[in-house]
């Protein structure tokens, strides 16, 4: 029983891993789909990384219980394993650049990747214990519920918070990054319209009509 619950957590790890992975880029690659946002990285933030750990361990928890019902702890730990894993990836990001000022983005990778092994040996030693034990299954369900409606609804109403902001670009959530986006695209349209170099081209005769001296 011990070999198979390593195996299933192997596993876990593994669809944790290829699946925050995909998360990660998945938003850009749909062109910014507004029904993929709250399942995938919509940005850089700290927030938006806990996000791509969070929905692959919860899907990957409601398969493994079909199998696990056999363990009265399970939905408690599997609460608490991720738990752990969106706990460390802050922690650990905020440490590493307290001390060293700035992340490159193979350390920020590598956060996620140890935060998700974290959680999952985490859980696999409470099972194979059987502690601590689940006074309410039923509570620890809730929790992970209310986790994630706020993923969700964090991602459309965004706190104006550090661990919310995008590094990158300085905005908050969906809302922020699409605005920024769609003045982005204005922009280059205005440059390559026609009507505008015209305009731009006037501009400068202008200028240099009242810089000649009289």
């Amino acid at each position: 029983m011990k070999r198979s619950v390593w195996h299933w957590q192997l596993f876990g790890f593994a669809v944790t891993a290829l699946g925050g992975t995909v998360l990660h880029f998945l938003y850009d690659w749909l062109g910014g789909a507004i029904w993929i946002a709250p399942f995938s990285g919509i940005n850089e933030s700290t927030w938006e990384h806990m996000k791509l750990l969070f929905w692959p361990m919860a899907l990957f928890a409601v398969v493994q219980s079909f199998f696990f019902g056999v363990y009265k702890n399970f939905r408690c730990v599997k609460l608490r394993g991720i738990l752990l894993g969106l706990g460390l990836i802050p922690v650990l990001f905020y440490t590493y650049n307290g001390v060293i000022g700035k992340s490159p983005d193979w350390i920020n990778i590598a956060i996620f990747f140890v935060s998700a092994a974290m959680a999952y040996l985490f859980e696999t030693r409470m099972l194979i214990t059987g502690n601590p034990s689940c006074a309410s299954p039923k509570t620890a369900q809730g929790i992970l519920i209310v986790i994630a409606v706020l993923f969700v609804l964090f991602t459309f109403v965004t706190p104006k918070l550090g661990m919310f902001r995008d590094p990158l670009t300085g905005t908050y959530g969906i809302t922020q990054a699409v605005s920024l986006q769609d003045a982005g695209q204005t922009y280059l349209q205005r440059q390559s319209d026609p009507r505008h170099q015209e305009l731009r081209g006037a501009d400068r005769q202008t200028v240099r009509f009242y810089a000649v001296p009289g």
